[in-house]
């Protein structure tokens, strides 16, 4: 009995087995949108271990950081091995304007749900423009002024 060996599907599973060392944006995808007065961040994190989740903020610079454990073992004989294990990071620059000081984090059913509000001193503010009300004498004084610059440009001109 023969066996037939195709070099291309042999090639094809060696550069899977390459590829599958997923980089962290694969193996922690990440939904970032604005809600109202704060940004929220959503980070897919299934089968972390939550102990394992840190999340730091240094000079504008947020990390996650989370672990997946791999199942070992000496009677473990693995038929697939797809899903990333090991410690992933990730890190976001934030810009000027957040209130690092008030993030929130929360993690469930997987998923790792950052809330970093927008600080007050960058939220739009409507400014209040005060008026002082106009008085008769005040016009009337103006227009006094403005009749003596012409009599005086007139003479001014005759001479």
């Amino acid at each position: 009995m023969a066996l037939f060996t195709d070099p291309f599907r042999e090639m094809d599973r060696l550069v899977n087995s390459v590829l599958r060392q997923a980089p962290a944006a694969t193996a922690m995808p990440l939904d970032l949108y604005r809600t109202g007065e704060s940004f929220v961040a959503q980070i897919d994190l299934p089968g972390v271990d939550p102990s394992t989740i840190d999340v730091d903020v240094e000079d504008r610079t947020l990390t996650i950081r989370a672990e997946r454990k791999s199942v070992s073992g000496d009677d473990v004989q693995w038929l697939s091995h797809e899903r990333p294990t090991g410690t992933f990071a990730r890190q976001l620059v934030l810009g000027n304007g957040l209130a690092l000081d008030r993030i929130d984090a929360d993690y469930a059913d997987g998923v790792l749900t950052l809330t970093i509000p927008v600080a007050e001193e960058a939220k739009p503010r409507k400014i209040h423009v005060s008026h002082a009300p106009r008085s008769i004498e005040r016009e009337a004084s103006s227009a006094d002024v403005a009749a003596e610059e012409q009599v005086e440009e007139k003479e001014l001109a005759a001479v």
